[in-house]
């Protein structure tokens, strides 16, 4: 079948500052399908309960978990990974959502890094949920300076991991090509932070379509091989300014989606 087969999210932290309880009233106002939730700081972020009534008020389903892997968020819900991934995936469980992201470890994780490929399987097998593995990218000072902070590896597309997620702005910081990453890994992607950037080594989460990523093509591969994951945006509206330019960046990302998907 072709077509686009799955859902058009709203990740919370394309919202940022505004709260996580925001995410769900534009993702209403919008139109978005659905809202991955970033599990963070935002103590609402948190509350399967609290969720599950902006869902029910909203009436938008959580397609998606992401665990609490940033460095701003190393300290939510303990410092113990696995027992981070297990909590992400009982709150997936209580949400109805079938996807957790996660990033790949850090490099001074060594313990966790060691069993990770395995360790990801093996929770998927006991939890039934879906651990898309995310790409990340070097961390570099300059373009041509870089050092390696992910083990095993920033391209999850270079694992055997089941599930992936591929992220736009994350691949233009990599200095790589988004499109090609989603050929490589075929059936094994099962989710999309839609969002651009320009190559720069700051991870600069624009607005689909603003960067140099190949946003259009990739869409469009989407479309023409009837993918049936998630779409989700994931921008940065930070420096939108005001809480109106954030809903015509939020509506913008929306429109580029639904058109390059085939849906318009």
């Amino acid at each position: 079948m072709t077509g686009f087969q799955g859902l058009i999210g709203l990740s919370t932290a394309s919202v940022y500052p505004e709260s996580t309880s925001h995410a769900f009233a534009y993702a209403r106002r919008l139109g978005y399908d659905a809202v991955e939730v970033m599990v963070g700081i935002d103590a609402i972020s948190r509350d399967a309960s609290a969720l599950k009534g902006l869902s029910e008020r909203h009436a938008v389903p959580v397609c998606a978990v992401h665990a609490p892997c940033l460095l701003v968020t190393q300290r939510v819900w303990g410092t113990e990974p696995w027992g981070k991934l297990e909590r992400s995936a009982e709150l997936a469980h209580e949400l109805g959502a079938d996807v957790v992201v996660v990033h790949p470890p850090f490099r001074w994780q060594r313990d966790y890094a060691r069993g990770f490929v395995d360790g990801i399987a093996s929770l998927e097998r006991t939890t039934g949920i879906r651990f898309a593995v995310e790409n990340m990218y070097p961390w570099r000072a300059s373009a041509r300076r870089g050092m390696e902070v992910y083990q095993p590896g920033w391209d999850p597309s270079e694992e055997s991991y089941a599930n992936t997620t591929v992220d736009l702005s994350h691949a233009a910081t990599a200095q790589a090509d988004s499109l090609e990453m989603v050929q490589r890994l075929g059936d094994r992607l099962r989710h999309l932070h839609l969002t651009d950037g320009i190559g720069s080594p700051k991870d600069e989460h624009l607005v689909p379509g603003r960067g140099t990523q190949p946003a259009k093509e990739l869409l469009r591969h989407l479309a023409a091989t009837g993918f049936d994951g998630h779409v989700v945006v994931e921008i940065n509206t930070r420096r939108s300014g005001s809480a109106r330019q954030r809903d015509l960046d939020l509506a913008e990302s929306l429109a580029f989606a639904r058109e390059h998907l085939g849906q318009e």
